[in-house]
């Protein structure tokens, strides 16, 4: 890169603030086309090869960039493994949309907003607070004056999501019922491995949520484990509606979705103020986008290909997944928030059928 990278920077998106050098306090900037940005199923350290061009510069420097004025973010949250990617890559086919998967600045921000009142913080509070804008900021930018930006944010992210949507901001909350999500994450050896690493993470921040821990980690089968995590992003996200009732939120159920995908792409989109004919509607739910797996595209994962994996692990996990629903309704008995939770995407289904 040359020493223009200020005048790049304030021009358009092609300039990603990628990751952070906490201790360095520097923002790697990495060079980005429009088209790389649309290929990206991550905006994390996955798209880092030899070729693509990066640059070092200090937080400081970067801050000091006089940015237009833009509109702010729209986001798309979920509760892992729910279609959010497949979701951002047909929303991110309408001409005025620029999605964002998953940037990991939003993730490093999410990590230190848990620690931030803590003497282990890199940053002050106030500091966080700043530097929390000024992310935000920088993820406004587009390439295109009428182009909104549509933030996919990783499940990691939930729990930013109460600062992310004050002031009216509109949202899409992607869920699945448990007794598919149990099946989905069973079916699958990556989501599995992935079940058994956030665990205790995920149980601990349920367990901030409920203001006592609802079970102990090493007393949890798998599908109780699949289980948990399934509440505690539901309720991560429950949470976040609450505590920004002004904030725009559509709740989509993934499994609605795959019924009539060419309504709800256009309920989405609506939702987002973006126009989206049938017409495109169904060409966008005909094109490869669907039949390939959204975050490896080169992979075949079509919505009969899906049906097939959950009943296999339907039959093979049938009694435990049976005992951990089981479970998931004596805590929601115990816990109030999580039966309040269950009870609002049991409403969403009932208005849907209706």
């Amino acid at each position: 890169m040359t020493n223009s990278w200020q005048n790049q920077f304030s021009q358009d998106a092609r300039l990603l603030p990628h990751l952070v050098d906490l201790p360095k306090d520097q923002v790697l900037l990495s060079h980005l086309t429009e088209e790389d940005y649309r290929k990206a199923s991550f905006l994390d350290q996955r798209i880092i090869t030899p070729q693509l061009r990066r640059q070092l510069v200090p937080w400081s420097e970067l801050s000091a960039v006089n940015l237009p004025q833009s509109s702010k973010p729209q986001y798309i949250f979920h509760i892992g493994h729910v279609g959010s990617t497949l979701l951002s890559r047909l929303l991110g086919e309408i001409d005025t949309v620029f999605a964002l998967r998953e940037p990991q600045l939003l993730r490093t921000l999410c990590e230190i907003s848990q620690i931030r009142d803590e003497p282990d913080s890199p940053w002050s509070p106030e500091s966080y607070e700043r530097r929390f804008s000024e992310s935000v900021r920088w993820l406004s930018r587009s390439f295109h004056p009428q182009q909104q930006v549509m933030i996919k944010a990783s499940s990691f992210v939930s729990e930013l999501a109460p600062e992310l949507l004050a002031e009216e901001t509109d949202a899409l909350f992607l869920y699945a019922p448990l007794d598919r999500y149990i099946p989905t994450i069973l079916a699958g050896e990556a989501s599995v491995q992935e079940t058994h690493m956030m665990a205790g993470a995920r149980l601990k921040r349920l367990t901030r949520h409920l203001g006592k821990a609802p079970a102990r980690l090493w007393e949890l089968t798998l599908a109780q484990r699949v289980a948990m995590s399934w509440m505690s992003e539901l309720v991560t996200l429950f949470a976040a509606q609450k505590t920004n009732p002004s904030a725009d939120i559509l709740w989509m159920d993934f499994e609605a979705f795959l019924q009539s995908p060419e309504e709800q792409l256009m309920n989405a989109a609506a939702h987002f103020k973006q126009d989206l004919l049938a017409q495109r509607a169904t060409e966008l739910i005909s094109s490869p986008i669907m039949s390939s797996y959204s975050k490896a595209p080169e992979h075949d994962y079509s919505p009969d290909l899906r049906q097939e994996l959950l009943k296999e692990a339907n039959e093979k996990h049938a009694a435990d997944i049976r005992a951990a629903i089981l479970w998931v309704e004596k805590i929601a008995a115990a816990h109030p928030l999580v039966g309040e939770a269950i009870q609002w995407i049991e409403t969403r289904k009932t208005c849907s059928n209706s």
